[in-house]
């Protein structure tokens, strides 16, 4: 049974302008954008609920996903020797990480969320990851690794579960080291998984009641949205330095979040 919070009409078309946010920063840089989602929930849209905003959220960034994954299915940009081992196997990890995530307090998890927001900027800051696909390289699915896709799918699904998100920023280097598809096959691949563990993380958290679906649907509803004008946006800007301010952006949010769950975590120990 979901948990009784009162949702006041404010707060549904604050959640709709996150979800536009969301949508807009992965349609303009392509990835990462999704972390922002709880933070958005919790300061902005003002639903100051920890589980139910990691709930509520896994579920928006799963339909997002696979919303998005049906595009790439069209395209035929998917491998789908890789994906479903990757998304499969990978649940089990983000079973044991909602599992995990869900008894510890939520102060406490907002503060880990927080370190997890400023790892993840670093990272997107000085990743020399190539953003768009490599028309020139070719797939070779012979090649692939497929116990190292397995591992690495447990971990990001784990990761997922945990703090759901939908770990595609880990995803796409994971399947571009442990296999040899080129990077625009690597984002229509991961698209699966990532919808699969968002799915998956959202049914755990459903279980004990944190999830808001109708939130959850016009955050969907924003991503759209937003991606849509991102996308187009997007078009002949320089996405490395995009990406470099987002970056910027998440860890600046990821230190905000930091300093206003501390004190929780401080009282616990």
């Amino acid at each position: 049974m979901t948990e009784m919070v009162d949702i006041t009409l404010i707060q549904y078309l604050l959640a709709i302008i996150s979800g536009i946010a969301v949508g807009f920063s992965l349609g303009l840089i392509g990835g990462g954008g999704s972390i922002l989602a709880v933070p958005l929930f919790i300061y902005f849209v003002g639903i100051n609920h920890p589980h139910l905003a990691i709930g509520t959220t896994a579920l928006a960034v799963g339909l997002t996903s696979f919303i998005n994954f049906y595009q790439h299915f069209k395209r035929k940009n998917v491998n789908f020797r890789i994906a479903p081992v990757f998304a499969f196997v990978g649940g089990a990890g983000v079973l044991l990480g909602a599992f995990v995530g869900l008894t510890i307090k939520g102060g406490e998890l907002l503060f880990f969320f927080s370190l997890l927001m400023i790892v993840i900027g670093i990272f997107m800051y000085t990743s020399k990851c190539r953003l768009l696909p490599d028309e020139g390289s070719r797939d070779n699915a012979k090649k692939t690794n497929y116990p190292k896709v397995s591992a690495f799918g447990i971990l990001v699904g784990f990761a997922s579960g945990f703090f759901g998100i939908g770990g595609g920023f880990l995803i796409v280097p994971a399947l571009l080291s442990s296999s040899k598809i080129k990077i625009g096959m690597a984002i229509g691949t991961s698209l699966f998984a990532v919808g699969t563990f968002g799915i998956v993380t959202s049914m755990e958290y459903s279980l004990s009641g944190q999830v808001l679906y109708l939130v959850a649907i016009v955050y969907v509803i924003g991503g759209i949205i937003g991606g849509f004008f991102g996308t187009k946006l997007s078009v002949g800007m320089n996405k490395k330095l995009l990406r470099k301010i987002f970056a910027l952006i998440v860890v600046a949010v990821g230190i905000y979040v930091a300093i206003s769950s501390y004190p929780a975590l401080i009282h616990v120990l």
